[in-house]
C-alpha cells in the first residue's frame, strides 16, 4: 500500500523535515546522549530508565564485546579484559601518561598510541571509545525512530589536536557523523545562557572522571564568547577514588587504629602482605568510588572489603578525613582556576556566576572551596552529569538545520593551546596564540636560512614553551621548488587555518613562484590509513554479521509460510496425491522443518527450493481442480462469451 507524503500545498516536505541530531558527552567515566524533542534539549534513557552508560568496554575471548553496565559486571570476575577510563588514554602514548601502574588492563607501548592488550587481541583506546558511541547512536537511534543526520560531541577544553582527531576517528568507526566537536565547558554554558538567559562572565568548572577543564565565557545577547580555558587533563574524580583506595591500602598493616581487620577467620592487628590481583584491584577501586558518593550524602561510611583468601578489613571513614586526604586534589582546581582568570584580566568579582559540570563536582568539599574562593554559591540547578550534553545537543540541533531565526545565536569558541612552527636553534614560533576564536586563519611570512637553498622543512607544533624539545610535535612536510636566491631573500608565507573543531590545516607559498605545500595535520597519535581502514573492516564485520541475522530471520519467515501453506494445501487437496508423492512431500517438509529450526541460511534456502518443486505437479493439479469447479455446470460458450453487453446493446 503506497503512503502519502504529506506537505501544506504548494510546498515540499522538506520545510517540514526534522533531521535528527544528538550531542554526545563521551566521559571518562559515564558517557549520555541527548536529542531536542518537541523543542526541549533532553538526555535519551536506556530502556531501563538509565541516563549514564558507564564508559566501560569488555571484550570477551570469543570475540563478544560488551559496553555499559553490563560490561561493568565483568569487571570483577575479568578485569584485564574490561576497558574503563579510555578518554584518558586516547590519542596519547606512554611518554604522555603520569601514572599507568594502577590500571587493572595491560598497555601495550607503540610509538603511535598506546594499546590495551585485551583476550580479543591489542585494541585502540580510539576502538574502546567507537564502541560507547556506537551503543549510545543506537539508544538514540531507537528513541528517534530514524538514522542519525549527525552528532556534537564533546571533549575537553584542553584536548590537543592529536586527541580531537582521535576522538573523530572514534566517532567514524561508529559510523557517526561528526558535525562539530565542542568543548565541554562550552557545552554547559550554551545549556545555562540559553536556560536562563544569562549575561554577563560566567565561569565553567568542570571536574569530570578524568579530566578538570575551566572555561571562562562572557554572554551578551545570544553571543557566547570564550575568553580563556585551562585545566589539567590528567586530574578527574577518578584520581579522589584512587586516594581513597590508597588510604585502604595504607590501614592494611596497622597503620589505622580504627581499622578491623580479620585473617582466618579470627581478629587480628594488621592483614599479611598482599600483592593485590587485578580483580582485587578492580573491587577495591569500585567500593572506593562508592565510598566517596557516599559521603557527598553522609558524614561517615564504612569500607568493608574481603580479600580472595578470604581475609577482610572493616574501615570507617568520615567526610572530614575525605576532605584532607584530598585537599590537595581541590587546590590544583584552583590553581587552573585562578590562571585562566589571569589570562583573561578577570578578576574573581567579575564573575557573575560559576556552572558546575562533572559528577565530581557533587563533592561538597569541592562546592565548598569553589564557593570561598567566589564568595557566592555556584550555579548547580541543571543535574552537573547531564548539563554537558544537554549543552551539546542544542548545538547539534542548530547545526542540523532545525532551529529558526529566532533561536539564532553565535557561538565563538577558542584554541585551547598555542600552534607555531620550529625555527632555527630549536625555537617555537607562535603563529595562532592560545586562547584565539575559532575558525581562524592567520599567516607569517618566514624566509631561507643558507644561500641557494630551494626547499623548506616546515615543522608544526603545539604548545606555550619556546623550545620544540617541550612542545608536542604536529606535523611535517616540505616546501620544494624555491627558487635558488640569497639566504634572506625568498619570501615563504606559512598559513595555519583552525576549523570549528579546533583542528589544524597549514600551508606553505613561496611568493615570488606561487610554488605551494600543505597538509591537514594528521597527529602523530596515530592512526594510520592502514589502522583506519582495518577498524572500519571491523566495524563493518559487526555490520555484516547483524546483515547475516536478518537474512537468517527472513528465511526463517519464508520457510514457515512455505511449510503452513503446503499443510493447507494437503488438508485441502491431498487426495490428489498418491502415497508415494505424498510421501515425498512429507519428507521435504520435514527436512525444510529443521533446517528452519538451525541457523544455516543455505540449508534453510535449499530447503526452500527443494519443497518448492517438490510440489510443483501438486500446485499444478490443484489450479486444473480449481478451473474445473470454476467452469462446472456452465457450456462452453457461456465460458468463452460471458461478457457485460455494452451501453448500446441496452437500447
Amino acid at each position: 500500500m503506497a503512503l502519502f507524503q504529506i506537505a501544506e500545498p504548494g510546498l515540499s516536505a522538506e520545510p517540514h523535515e526534522h533531521r535528527l541530531a544528538v550531542g554526545i558527552d563521551l566521559g571518562t567515566t559515564n558517557s549520555l546522549v541527548a536529542s531536542v524533542i518537541s523543542g526541549t534539549a533532553e538526555v535519551i534513557r536506556d530502556e531501563e530508565g538509565a541516563a549514564l552508560l558507564p564508559s566501560v568496554v569488555h571484550y570477551a575471548a570469543d570475540g563478544t564485546v560488551t559496553v555499559g553496565a553490563v560490561a561493568l559486571r565483568d569487571a570483577s570476575r575479568d578485569a584485564k579484559n574490561t576497558i574503563s577510563s579510555a578518554k584518558r588514554l586516547i590519542g596519547r602514548t606512554m611518554k604522555d601518561l603520569a601514572d599507568t601502574h594502577n590500571l587493572p588492563y595491560d598497555l601495550v607501548d607503540d610509538p603511535s598510541m598506546v594499546r590495551i592488550a585485551t583476550a580479543a587481541g591489542v585494541k585502540s583506546p580510539v576502538e574502546v571509545s567507537s564502541e560507547v558511541l556506537r551503543t549510545l547512536a543506537e539508544r538514540a537511534e531507537k528513541r528517534l525512530g530514524g538514522d542519525l543526520t549527525g552528532a556534537v560531541i564533546t571533549v575537553p577544553a584542553y584536548f590537543d589536536d592529536a586527541q580531537r582527531q582521535a576522538t573523530k576517528d572514534a566517532a567514524r568507526l561508529a559510523n557517526l557523523t561528526v558535525l562539530r566537536l565542542l568543548n565541554e565547558p562550552t557545552a554547559a554554558a550554551l545549556a545555562y545562557g540559553l536556560d536562563n538567559s544569562a549575561e554577563g562572565v560566567y565561569l565553567v568548572y568542570d571536574l569530570g572522571g578524568g579530566t578538570f577543564d575551566v572555561s571562562l565565557l562572557k554572554l551578551t545577547k545570544g553571543v557566547f564568547e570564550v575568553l580563556a580555558t585551562g585545566g589539567n587533563s590528567a586530574l578527574g574524580g577518578d584520581d579522589f577514588d584512587h586516594r581513597v583506595l590508597c588510604h585502604v591500602t595504607e590501614s592494611f598493616r596497622g597503620g589505622n587504629p580504627k581499622a578491623v581487620f580479620t585473617v582466618n577467620g579470627q581478629p587480628a592487628q594488621s592483614l599479611p602482605v598482599h600483592i593485590l590481583s587485578a580483580a582485587e584491584k578492580r573491587r577495591l577501586m569500585q567500593l572506593s568510588r562508592a565510598a566517596k558518593e557516599k559521603l557527598t550524602e553522609s558524614e561517615e561510611t564504612v569500607i568493608d572489603f574481603t580479600f580472595d583468601n578470604g581475609d577482610r578489613v572493616e574501615l570507617p571513614l568520615t567526610r572530614a578525613e575525605f576532605n584532607g586526604m584530598t585537599c590537595h586534589l581541590v587546590q590544583k582546581t584552583i590553581a587552573a582556576l585562578s590562571g585562566v582568570l589571569a589570562d583573561a584580566s578577570v578578576e574573581p568579582k567579575d564573575v557573575k556566576g560559576v556552572v558546575l559540570v562533572g559528577g565530581a563536582t557533587r563533592m561538597p568539599c569541592v562546592r565548598d572551596c569553589v564557593e570561598r574562593f567566589f564568595g557566592f554559591k555556584p550555579l548547580s540547578n541543571i543535574d552537573p552529569d547531564q548539563v554537558v550534553a544537554i549543552g551539546a545537543a542544542m548545538q547539534a540541533n542548530k547545526l542540523a538545520g532545525n532551529t529558526s531565526a529566532d533561536d539564532d545565536w553565535l557561538l565563538l569558541d577558542v584554541t585551547p593551546l598555542s600552534l607555531g612552527l620550529e625555527t632555527m636553534g630549536g625555537l617555537v614560533e607562535k603563529v595562532i596564540p592560545r586562547n584565539s576564536a575559532i575558525p581562524i586563519a592567520r599567516a607569517q611570512d618566514f624566509t631561507t636560512f643558507k644561500d641557494g637553498q630551494t626547499a623548506m622543512a616546515i615543522h608544526v607544533v603545539q604548545g606555550e614553551r619556546e623550545l620544540v624539545d617541550a612542545c608536542r610535535s604536529l606535523a611535517r612536510f616540505t616546501l620544494r621548488g624555491i627558487p635558488p636566491m640569497a639566504a634572506g631573500a625568498a619570501r615563504i608565507r606559512v598559513t595555519f587555518q583552525v576549523d570549528a573543531d579546533g583542528l589544524l590545516s597549514v600551508s606553505a607559498r613561496e611568493m615570488k613562484t606561487g610554488v605551494e605545500a600543505s597538509i591537514q595535520v594528521k597527529p602523530s597519535y596515530g592512526l594510520s590509513d592502514e589502522d583506519i581502514v582495518r577498524m572500519l573492516k571491523d566495524g563493518n564485520g559487526r555490520a555484516e554479521e547483524d546483515m547475516r541475522a536478518r537474512e537468517l530471520r527472513e528465511q526463517q519467515v519464508e520457510a514457515r509460510r512455505l511449510l503452513e501453506s503446503t499443510r493447507s494445501a494437503l488438508d485441502a487437496d491431498g487426495d490428489l496425491l498418491n502415497a508415494e508423492e505424498r510421501a515425498e512431500i512429507d519428507r521435504l517438509s520435514a527436512e525444510l522443518a529443521a533446517a528452519a529450526a538451525g541457523d544455516d541460511v543455505e540449508a534453510i534456502k535449499a530447503g526452500i527450493a527443494a519443497l518448492t518443486k517438490g510440489t510443483e505437479t501438486f500446485a499444478e493439479r490443484r489450479m486444473d481442480r480449481s478451473i474445473r469447479e470454476a467452469l462446472s455446470g456452465m457450456s462452453v460458450d457461456d465460458a468463452l462469451f460471458d461478457e457485460t453487453p455494452a451501453e448500446e446493446d441496452k437500447h
